[in-house]
Formats: structure tokens, sequence, C-alpha cells
């Protein structure tokens, strides 16, 4: 019984998401062109392995054994025709990386042309979002989360600055309007811009100072969702519609060009920067290893 393997990795990547749409999207295969191999596969083998309603799509019994073996063993597959690749005098191939947003607009432009000026063979495929994924389950070779967000059985390495910042900032004209805080409980008579994580949590305003830690949960005109929509609340704050808090390198050049004063700089929370994590395989993917390497390399310069 002759199968495609390429088949094979369509029902996988389908399967797993639960649906041709989000089964292209982390494969970077066509809605249809899955949907071609998996009936494709399904007439090779004579039996029914997906289960398609107009909402969803699962596997059946048969479907559901297939996955369970089929997963570890392609992972298998991938890492055996790598292997080939480290014969190779400059590593090749598609890297995906899973990334915060922040990460993408603080960390990555730091490394990125370095690295690909490095490795002019290698693809990276980035994903920029804010909600925590499995890494593997979305397709990803890797991710970069901040340290109390890590999953656990994974290697960490550490990337980008080691030492961040949250700030707290608003325009000089809602500040002359609405009088400048001194301490954080004062920021619950302001108009305070706020995030909401695709989870429908919002985030917490956290400060410290002297070793006091205070967490405020103020309120405001504007709720943006983290990541896909924080310009929006930047802007507003430049605009003059109420007070922001967000990573100090975000709004650095707004601090610098004073279309944002600072407020409350001295309680301004300190934590440690993010890490790349990947899965603690035997074998790591050629891409993934150059990155760990450069990563490794540009860190020991600094």
């Amino acid at each position: 019984m002759a199968v495609d393997l390429g088949d094979l990795n369509a029902f996988l990547a389908v399967a797993r998401e639960g649906g041709f749409r989000s089964g292209a999207r982390v494969s970077g295969r066509g809605a249809s062109s899955l949907s071609e191999a998996i009936r494709r596969l399904e007439a090779g083998i004579g039996v029914r392995l997906l289960n398609r309603t107009t909402r969803s799509v699962a596997p059946t019994e048969a479907g559901a054994r297939l996955l369970e073996r089929l997963g570890p063993a392609l992972d298998e597959v991938d890492a055996a025709l790598d292997v080939v690749n480290s014969f190779r005098d400059r590593p090749a191939g598609t890297l995906r990386l899973n990334v915060p947003v922040a990460a993408a607009r603080l960390v990555l432009p730091a490394i990125v042309p370095g690295f690909l000026s490095a490795y002019p063979d290698i693809t990276l495929d980035i994903v920029a979002e804010d909600g925590f994924v499995d890494v593997l389950t979305a397709g990803c070779d890797a991710g970069i989360r901040y340290d109390e967000r890590l999953e656990q059985d994974m290697i960490a390495v550490p990337i980008g600055p080691r030492v961040q910042r949250f700030a707290t900032a608003a325009s000089a004209a809602y500040l002359d309007r609405r009088g400048r805080p001194s301490h954080p409980r004062e920021l619950l008579d302001h108009a305070c811009l706020r995030g909401r994580f695709s989870s429908g949590a919002m985030t917490v305003w956290e400060f410290e100072r002297d070793g006091e830690i205070i967490r405020v949960d103020p309120s405001g005109p504007l709720i943006v969702r983290v990541g896909a929509a924080t310009d929006l609340a930047v802007q507003a704050a430049v605009d003059g519609t109420g007070i922001i808090q967000l990573f100090e390198g975000w709004l650095r050049p707004y601090l610098d060009d004073g279309r944002l004063e600072p407020v409350l700089r001295p309680w301004w929370q300190e934590f440690p920067g993010p890490f790349l994590y990947y899965p603690g395989r035997r074998h790591l993917p050629a891409p993934l290893r150059a990155l760990v390497d450069f990563i490794g390399d540009k860190g020991s310069r600094r």
C-alpha cells in the first residue's frame, strides 16, 4: 500500500488543528489542497479518517489511532532527513517561530537581519500572536516567551535584553488637565488605556518600589486586544486620551521625542527578558540549531 508522505502530513495538520482552515494556516498549504490530499489518502487506504460537518472536523476512531502513531513517526522522519542538512556547508530550510507581538517588535529586529545574513539559505517564518499556544501543535519549531509562561519539558535559551521594564506614560496635555499621579493608587482616579489578552483576561498594572509591590486595576475609556491593537492605545495616549502602561522599549521613541511624558517612573517594575524555547529533542533541526548558536554567540559578545 503506497501512501504519499505529503498526504500523511496533510492529515496530521488537519486532525491536530480540528479544521481545514486552521490546518492550512499551520502547514502553509491551501485548505483545498489539504482536502484533496486527505481524500486521496482515505481512498488509498480504504478507511475514512475524518468526520466532516459544516462546523467541525474530527478524527474517526481509525483516524484517532493513526494520529496517535503518526505524529511521533513523522517527527522521526523529519529528524532523520535533517541529519543530512548538517552535512551542508550552510544550514538550509524553514524555521518557524511562534512569538509574542512585543518580542517581534522589540527583540527580533536586533537579531533577524544578522541571522539571515549569516545563513542565507534559511527562511524564517514568524507567527506573532499573544495567545499561549503549544508550539508543536501550532506547527512551529520553537517559540519566544517570558519565563513565567514557559511550558514544561522545554529547553530555554536567553534571547534579547535580559532586563526589561514596564513604563507608564501619558501626554503632557492630559497630565496638565488631569494632574500628575505620585502614587500608583492615584491611577484609580485617572483615565487609563487597558489591554485584554485573547483569553479575555485583562492586563494587570503592577508597580514596585523599595520591595513594595502594588497592583491596581484602573478603568478608562479604551480597551484593546494585546498585541493586535496596542498601537491604537499608544496613539490614544499621544492624543491625550489617557495613561498607558506598556513595555518601556515600545514607548521609548515617544518618551524620547516628548510626545509622551513618564508617569510614576520610580515605580516602574523590572522583569527578566524573554527566552527562546524548544522541545528537548536529541536532534535539533539544522535551522534551529543555527539560531541557538547565533544568539549564544551574540550574547557572549555583549
